[in-house]
């Protein structure tokens, strides 16, 4: 399974931004994909996930009403719609693939390369 995100930039405090994560090869179907976001210095995050197969999602508190996670299936790709943003919210953000809907790093072998977002205030 390879995935590729893109959609990162800079935008300004309060503006949306919408990150995406082509998946490719093998069988994923039976996947939850996922968003995590990192800074330097610290751990990278859980996000958000959905489940490929069914659409059902879920959202870290910090950001549930703000980010929206999604996935089409017809084009294979994932979603990060961020609206609202904050300077707290610049991150380079990572997509993640594997069985386990998991908030942990070590529950996924297939990861995307990263995507900057920066967040101006």
């Amino acid at each position: 399974v390879q995935l590729q995100a893109s959609g990162g930039g800079l935008v300004q405090a309060g503006g949306s931004v919408e990150l995406s994560c082509k998946v490719s090869g093998g069988s994923f179907s039976g996947y939850a994909m996922t968003w995590f976001r990192q800074n330097p210095g610290k751990e990278r995050e859980w996000v958000a996930s959905v489940r490929w197969a069914t659409g059902n999602t879920f959202v870290e508190d910090s950001v549930k009403g703000r980010f929206t996670i999604s996935r089409d299936t017809r084009v294979n790709t994932m979603y990060l719609q961020m609206n609202r943003l904050k300077p707290e919210d610049t991150a380079v953000y990572y997509c993640a693939a594997d069985y386990s809907l998991s908030r942990s790093t070590r529950d996924y072998r297939y990861w995307g390369q990263g995507t900057l977002v920066t967040v101006s205030s």
